[in-house]
């Protein structure tokens, strides 16, 4: 036991898998380190974090069964998420050469939007509500202080994998600077992706 965590290990590893499926997180991620570089990057991963932790101590709370007992303020809250997901990819599919880019390069911006898309996935609120169970043990569970390790488990994580992916991001923008024809089809390839969760959001169940 670790905290009243029971099989840690487990815990991080299932964590690190969990961060390396690709989702918007991950796009909005790469998008940001290579519109406004390593502080971009960070800017995203500070936000994909405080998202998470919002939705996290949500879930702790009891969100996600007031979500699933009213099941119109969950379609609501679904369909929010899909509608700016596809708006998001719409802007990247029809932005044209010398437009603004879609993501502001300003840091505190892509904090914001990596924040917003992380709040709009309100599958994640259930992930967290079904996932922290696995590892609670009621007999040595110690209340806060265990959720509060899970929290801080994540959070040191996903910044980990955000580094990681913020650096890997800006060396292969940097490689391909010369030809900003792959620049483009990437932003556009990144639109269709971002449609497609937001699709994908709009009619799971």
């Amino acid at each position: 036991m670790f905290f009243g965590i029971s099989d840690y290990g487990a815990f991080v590893a299932a964590i690190v898998l969990f961060l390396a499926i690709p989702g918007p997180g991950n796009l909005a991620l790469i998008t940001s380190t290579s519109k406004g570089g390593i502080a971009g990057g960070l800017g995203a991963t500070l936000g994909v974090i405080a998202g998470d932790q919002v939705l996290m101590w949500l879930a702790v709370a009891g969100v996600a069964t007031v979500l699933a007992t009213y099941p119109a303020a969950f379609a609501a809250v679904q369909w929010l998420g899909a509608l700016y997901l596809a708006w998001l990819g719409w802007k990247m599919l029809s932005a044209k050469p010398g437009d603004a880019p879609v993501l502001n390069i300003r840091p505190r911006h892509y904090f914001q939007q990596a924040v917003a898309i992380t709040l709009l996935n309100p599958k994640a609120i259930v992930f967290y509500m079904a996932f922290f169970p696995l590892f609670v043990d009621p007999q040595t569970h110690l209340g806060l202080i265990s959720f509060g390790v899970m929290a801080a488990t994540i959070a040191a994580l996903t910044f980990l994998y955000g580094l990681g992916m913020t650096l890997l991001t800006h060396y292969l923008a940097e490689r391909m600077r010369a030809n900003p024809r792959i620049g483009r089809v990437l932003e556009k390839l990144a639109g269709i992706f971002l449609i497609g969760f937001g699709i994908k959001l709009a009619i799971s169940k």
